[in-house]
């Protein structure tokens, strides 16, 4: 075909018939969404009139108050849902009801807020939530009664897709549709169900919305004297219109923000803390974040945060806004910027996305900085409930990390707990750089009381995640030169003034005593303490090697590690076995002297147990 001969120029066209079965099936994951989007409809009705109003071009002289009417009928198998919105004319019914995909929302926006205009409150985009009514009715009225009072119309449509269009009489200004309901959605006609749905997706609707149950109402109007009570029971819609994200954070009180949470998320624990977000430039969403109070060990510790547009629910736990080291979170978003997909259950990928995560994790960190600056003592108590997100965020994000380091706390092993900034300014003068920590509180307390009683504190560091916090440290502060070192790691912090005499026979007696099979070091070093004999040293680097490797093969027979028995040159029972005293006695002391040194740095396995205390029964006997 040559550059100048024009081809055939037309429109793709879809066939009713082929298109709602396709619909039914596959546009929306759950068929109760149906509720969703035609309520959703309803609230753009009366937010479209509403704009009109505001406008000059519409006043409104009926002044009722705005409201949608659900209602349900076991016994004519029908829902109807019902609005005092803007309404259609014959030509908007054909127009917007009769093609599929044509978003009169988009339209109106176009006309009368100006293209590409957000923030409108508008809620439909895509043109084709109303056609969900077909996933649970074969059949589906409308009538309608335009703001214009132009004449009334009534458009009936089957599940086919073949419709026909009446003029109406007797429908006030608004919108009703009517579902006749098929088999498959009988089980949507009660009360119970309904109201569980308009809670779940239309719990924060900007209108009042009410439901009533049609065949209940017909009994009670039978009963004698119900008649008078029922008009005195005001009824009471069940949504809350102005949701407490949609205020301001001054107009909201601390137990506002707890029942809500109560509410929402169904739990009777208090959150740990809270955030109010309110972003309008680059982003606009609002919202409420929660730290909740979990049971270790016994919770799932996937949080919940549900996403909505435009105070309309869309789904609850979309990973895309939250990071993956905050998935404990839990609290609401407003995003009346989201790229939805069509059926609004789940995200397109979008730069917008991204920000509003990033956002989010800096208004955590600016939380966690606030509440340890100002709010100390709280910020302490909730510390063990934290640290762990907290630390593993830290490990997994730098930016976290930036951000949150001035709030990262030390718990130390007298109770206490520091800043890292405030330990390390502590240690300037005796161990500057260095931060000292045990991994066991119990089984280390030897060595901890050793660095204590030189006024060295101790942070208590007992989780594998601890080790990769301090290496994460380590890394992004290398230029200082920072380092973590367990107590039993390095005792340069713990030499007295003596001078530490060098003994061949004490290296080889040692030796023997620890057997051919480890891999054991004697060093000699004069300590400030001389109650202990002996102490023993593992490298900080050959310990964390071994951790890790128990992390990635805990099934691995276990490694020891090189381990360093350095020799208290300043006790007397190292002197005394230097000297010859214990003679015959030697080997068995020196025995001992080994194992309680392995006993304090580590819980001795089957074999060395049954050894010490046969060695420790032994050397009784002799003595």
């Amino acid at each position: 075909m040559s550059k100048q001969e024009k081809g055939r120029v037309g429109g793709i066209s879809v066939e009713t018939e082929h298109i709602f079965p396709i619909i039914k099936k596959w546009l929306y994951s759950e068929k109760e969404i149906f509720v969703r989007e035609l309520v959703s409809n309803s609230t753009d009705a009366i937010t479209k009139l509403k704009r009109l109003s505001s406008l000059g071009q519409y006043e409104d002289e009926q002044g009722a108050p705005y409201r949608i009417d659900v209602r349900v009928s076991a016994a004519d198998k029908t829902i109807t849902i019902t609005d005092n919105g803007i309404g259609m004319t014959a030509d908007e019914v054909e127009r917007y009801l009769g093609k599929v995909a044509l978003s009169g929302a988009l339209e109106f926006i176009e006309k009368y807020e100006g293209e590409g205009k957000e923030g409108s409150g508008i809620i439909g985009h895509f043109g084709l939530g109303f056609y969900a009514a077909f996933m649970v009715a074969d059949k589906v009225e409308v009538r309608s009664q335009s703001y214009t009072n132009a004449p009334a119309v009534r458009w009936v449509c089957r599940e086919n897709g073949s419709y026909e269009l009446f003029e109406d009489s007797g429908h006030p200004r608004g919108t009703s549709v009517i579902l006749s309901v098929n088999k498959e959605g009988e089980e949507y006609l009660t009360e119970y169900k309904m109201r569980q749905i308009l809670e779940r997706y239309c719990a924060f609707m900007p209108y009042e919305i009410y439901l009533t149950d049609e065949d209940g109402e017909a009994k009670k109007a039978k009963k004698k004297g119900k008649e008078k009570d029922a008009e005195n029971e005001a009824p009471a819609p069940v949504n809350n219109t102005q949701p407490l994200w949609m205020k301001n954070a001054s107009d909201c009180t601390p137990e506002e923000y707890k029942e809500f949470y109560r509410k929402v998320f169904s739990d009777y624990r208090e959150p740990l803390f809270y955030m109010h977000l309110n972003a309008d430039y680059p982003l606009n969403f609002r919202g409420i974040i929660y730290f909740p109070k979990l049971m270790e060990n016994y919770e799932n510790l996937e949080g919940k945060i549900k996403l909505y547009y435009n105070q309309v629910f869309v789904a609850d736990n979309i990973k895309e806004v939250i990071p993956e080291y905050l998935l404990m979170l839990r609290g609401v978003l407003d995003c009346p910027e989201l790229p939805l997909n069509v059926s609004r259950s789940y995200l397109q990928d979008s730069g917008y996305v991204s920000k509003i995560s990033a956002h989010i994790v800096k208004k955590v960190t600016d939380k966690l900085q606030s509440l340890c600056t100002n709010e100390r003592e709280a910020y302490e108590r909730m510390w063990r409930d934290i640290k762990t997100f907290v630390s593993y965020a830290c490990i997994s994000d730098k930016k976290f990390y930036d951000r949150a380091e001035q709030s990262l706390l030390l718990s130390l092993a007298d109770g206490g707990k520091m800043t890292l900034s405030e330990y390390l300014e502590t240690a300037k003068e005796k161990h500057e750089g260095t931060v000292y920590y045990a991994t066991d509180e119990k089984a280390q307390s030897q060595y901890i009381s050793l660095y204590e009683s030189r006024g060295i504190r101790v942070a208590i560091m007992d989780t594998l995640l601890d080790t990769r916090l301090a290496e994460t440290i380590e890394m992004h502060r290398s230029a200082e030169k920072i380092k973590f070192l367990r107590v039993d790691a390095d005792l340069s912090a713990l030499k007295g003034e003596g001078t530490a005499e060098q003994s061949e026979t004490l290296t080889r007696l040692f030796s023997e005593v620890a057997g051919e099979g480890t891999k054991l070091t004697v060093a000699y070093e004069a300590l400030q303490d001389k109650s202990i004999p002996a102490i023993l040293v593992v490298s900080e680097q050959s310990r964390r090697m071994e951790d890790m490797m128990r992390m990635y093969a805990p099934d691995a027979p276990a490694t020891p590690p090189e381990a360093t028995l350095t020799l208290n040159t300043s006790c007397d029972i190292i002197t005394r076995l230097a000297e010859g005293t214990y003679a015959d006695h030697a080997r068995a002391v020196a025995a001992q002297v080994y194992s309680l040194a392995l006993l304090a740095n580590r819980k001795l396995s089957a074999d060395e147990l049954k050894r010490f205390l046969a060695d420790s029964y032994e050397l009784m006997r002799k003595l």
